[in-house]
């Protein structure tokens, strides 16, 4: 097989898994306590903010992976709408439970348009590298700038969501719920945004 229908078709491979599981409510099972992160892992997840989380939520897919940098920053961003679609699915529930009083309520209506912001963003910027072809192609950058740009905006969104319930009054377990959640969604968009900085040209990487 030609090298470059060698990795069109592990690039296909990897797309169609990662959006058939996507497309459940939970995109992804739990990392297995038994998955072994690769050293390309390992070493990509070094210069995340938040290393050690960025193993632990990517090793499950290591095979899928393998040392594709985009493989890697897909799976990162597939990661990230599972959690944002789990946080945005909370503060949902919490906006129709009863017995929230009112001056709890603005607050956590403003997070779930904020966390359904985010998920959009997310799952945009996943279709859109998922389209970007292989780097040395003309239109690679474009495809990676909108990335850069969406999962930017997605992690304003997860913090304007916890800036909402910082000083708020919204009673203290409701908050420390809530903003638990978001700071999870946060993190892992986090690494994300790394991860694609990674693949971006270098004249692209901040």
């Amino acid at each position: 097989m030609e090298p470059y229908l060698r990795v069109l078709t592990m690039t296909l491979s990897l797309i169609f898994y990662l959006l058939s599981s996507a497309a459940s409510p939970s995109p992804f099972p739990s990392p297995s306590p038994s998955s072994a992160p690769s050293d390309f892992i390992k070493r990509s997840c070094g210069s995340t903010r938040y290393p050690t989380l960025c193993v632990q939520s990517l090793s499950a897919y290591a095979p899928a992976i393998h040392d594709n940098p985009k493989h890697l920053a897909q799976a990162a961003l597939a990661v990230s709408i599972k959690h944002a679609r789990s946080a945005h699915a909370f503060v949902t529930r919490l906006s129709r439970a009863k017995g929230v009083r009112s001056r709890e309520a603005g607050a956590v209506r403003d997070c779930v348009e904020n966390m359904s912001d985010t998920v959009d963003q997310l799952t945009s910027s996943y279709r859109e590298l998922g389209h970007a072809g292989l780097p040395e192609s003309a239109e690679f950058p474009w495809h990676i700038s909108n990335v850069q740009t969406w999962v930017s905006a997605a992690l304003t969104d997860e913090s304007t969501c916890m800036d909402g319930f910082a000083g708020s009054p919204v009673e203290g377990r409701l908050r420390n719920s809530v903003r638990a959640r978001i700071e999870n969604a946060m993190q892992v968009t986090s690494n994300a945004l790394a991860l694609v900085n990674h693949v971006a040209p270098k004249d692209m990487q901040p």
